[in-house]
């Protein structure tokens, strides 16, 4: 057989990734919120978008009647109400004139203070001098969101120039601060602090605490029980108001990182019995195209260079705009199929979730599934159930005696009951649950039910024992 190079021509089809397939698979990836920061950048950059002004309905009725009752329910202001709802101090209303004072705009909050900032608030009210508020200042910027410090004495005296004996001293005054435990540098150290200031008195629990505390994480009660010579009971008590103190501090504050708050992408209502589907795209600004630019488009042009921007700008924001329709459209079109598949979770909740996967949706809409797992991706549903993540939906499935199949969601959720219903001194090991969901038609190994109440943060039979 001879080898050799040559050059042939041959006609073959295939898929291009266009740059304006790319910006419909971009757009069709983000949240309700990122396409509106994305439009946003898109009108500063495109001079030939703008936003469509929906200005509000007007009634033509220019009637002499008309136009008096108007007038007159312009001017008709009731003052006294009026007066009632002004919290200023300077206005002589009800509540000053008898001598109670109204509400003021100054009690009023835009967000819930950090930990940071309830511990300066105690600070400056600790009567410390101004070297010793200058130490605490830094002992409590070296205070992590749950409530522990991060540098030693040593560090902090060196950092602020002064004797570790004022730094002890200010490290005791914060650490006597709100709430309990704040300011420890570990975990043993933060529930010492809960244990004085809330005065338990219980020796056995400072001895847990002290020596004892990985063992009874690890649920090895009644060897620690053994090893101090206590009853079973005595053990129990202890351990259970350790478990009454709060192992992160500061927790319940806010954090400067936080999420605020999710905007769900789709809404789900009920109405007359039907479920209706919504695409929330109320925030995202209605795009056009300036119609002057389009008119020096049609005409005559002299600039070639000129031309050639503008209709690449037009076309730009034709395709920007196709875009953002063909996203609604998918999005509503996913949604619907996973409201229509999923009636029964809508109607009776979670342990009524059937097993469903992407190539369902992709094959009913006539799409690829790679389409709907972008159009899924990091977006929300508010329900009648609660607010869910698309991907929720999503689950695998364990098989049944009945020939279907049952949600790993809804194995959780009856998992999770049947944990909670339990005797707690007598736990239910995992291949005990096994057998029941057995019983129950769910064909599951105990693997299976470790691996899922791992997921669902139960803890195993030997740490849910109680004596």
């Amino acid at each position: 057989m001879r080898l050799g190079f040559g050059i042939t021509q041959e006609q073959t089809q295939k898929l291009m990734m266009t740059p304006e397939l790319r910006l419909a698979i971009k757009i069709l990836q983000l949240s309700t919120l990122e396409l509106k920061e994305y439009i946003e950048e898109q009108l500063v950059e495109n001079p030939v978008l703008e936003i469509v002004e929906e200005s509000p309905e007007v009634e033509n009725d220019s009637s002499p009647e008309t136009q008096k009752t108007k007038e007159t329910e312009k001017f008709d202001i009731d003052w006294e109400q009026y007066f009632d709802d002004i919290g200023d101090v300077d206005v002589k209303d009800k509540s000053v004139a008898s001598g109670q004072e109204g509400p003021k705009y100054e009690s009023y909050v835009a967000e819930v203070p950090t930990l940071h900032d309830y511990l300066m608030f105690q600070l400056g009210l600790a009567g410390l001098n101004k070297e010793e508020r200058t130490v605490g200042e830094f002992i409590i910027g070296n205070i992590d969101y749950n409530g522990y410090l991060h540098c030693s004495v040593g560090e902090a005296a060196a950092q602020c120039g002064i004797s570790p004996a004022v730094v002890k001293k200010v490290l005791k005054t914060v650490q006597g601060f709100d709430p309990p435990g704040v300011g420890a540098r570990d975990l043993s150290e933060c529930l010492l602090l809960q244990y004085d200031q809330l005065e338990l008195n219980n020796e056995l629990l400072k001895e847990i605490i002290n020596n004892h505390l990985e063992e009874i994480a690890e649920g090895k009660v009644i060897k620690v029980a053994k090893k101090l010579g206590v009853s079973l009971k005595e053990m129990q008590e202890a351990v259970d108001s350790l478990r009454l103190l709060e192992p992160k501090p500061g927790r319940r504050f806010s954090h400067i990182d936080d999420t605020r708050y999710i905007v769900p992408d789709i809404v789900i209502e009920k109405v007359e019995g039907e479920y209706i589907v919504l695409v929330n795209d109320v925030s995202i600004p209605r795009l056009t195209i300036n119609p002057f630019y389009k008119e020096v488009v049609r005409g005559t042009f002299e600039d070639p260079e000129g031309r050639k921007f503008l209709e690449a700008k037009l076309n730009s924001a034709a395709w920007l705009m196709k875009s953002i329709e063909q996203r609604r459209l998918t999005l509503y079109k996913v949604a619907r199929r996973i409201v229509d598949f999923q009636r029964d979770f809508f109607e009776s909740g979670i342990k009524f979730l059937k097993p469903m996967n992407l190539k369902q949706v992709a094959d009913t809409i006539g799409v690829h599934e790679s389409t709907v797992s972008r159009a899924t991706a990091g977006k929300y549903m508010q329900t009648p159930r609660g607010l869910f993540e698309m991907k929720f939906f999503f689950s695998s499935g364990i098989s049944n005696t009945h020939g279907s199949s049952t949600s790993a969601e809804a194995v959780k959720k009856i998992i999770r009951e049947l944990v909670d219903s339990e005797d707690p001194k007598k736990p239910l090991s995992d291949q005990k649950i096994a057998d029941i969901l057995n019983n129950r038609g769910i064909d599951i190994s105990r693997r299976t039910v470790a691996k899922y109440r791992d997921e669902i943060g139960i803890l195993p039979t030997s740490r849910r024992r109680r004596y």
